[in-house]
């Protein structure tokens, strides 16, 4: 069974544009072509694309997803690589989770500063906002 471009995209739940990418980008083999010029792409591409669509909801990186799928074209290799690139994702959104957390924490701390009822003109919240914070 064969897709066009639409069809696959349909069935990943993506635009023909983001297939394309992934071709440029070596992460999908280029497909084969009907008569007619069309792309045509079978099982194992649509294989490929859910992979690629579920690294990327995970928030790898298009490099990350790369050499995952280097992994998975190459089954006969010990894994300790696949989790050395895990646990390194891992490490980067319990970073970027902290970042967040100091945000929340500042925004929760200008939201404080607020007198109620008080006009713009004495808003604590944007003159906080105008301010620098303390370097760390």
């Amino acid at each position: 069974m064969y897709l066009k471009i639409g069809e696959l995209a349909a069935r990943a739940g993506c635009l023909p544009e983001t297939i394309r990418f992934y071709e440029q980008q070596g992460l999908l083999p280029a497909p084969g072509r009907s008569a007619g010029n069309y792309r045509l792409y079978d099982r194992s591409h649509e294989a490929r694309l859910t992979f690629i669509r579920r690294c990327r909801s995970l928030g790898m990186s298009l490099g990350e997803v790369k050499s995952l799928l280097l992994f998975q074209d190459n089954p006969d290799q010990p894994c300790l690589g696949v989790d050395a690139l895990v646990d390194q994702h891992m490490s980067q959104i319990q970073q970027q989770m902290a970042e967040l957390l100091a945000l929340q924490e500042e925004l929760a701390r200008l939201r404080a500063s607020c007198r109620h009822g008080a006009s713009v003109r004495e808003c604590e919240i944007l003159r906080g906002l105008a301010t620098l914070p303390p370097a760390p």
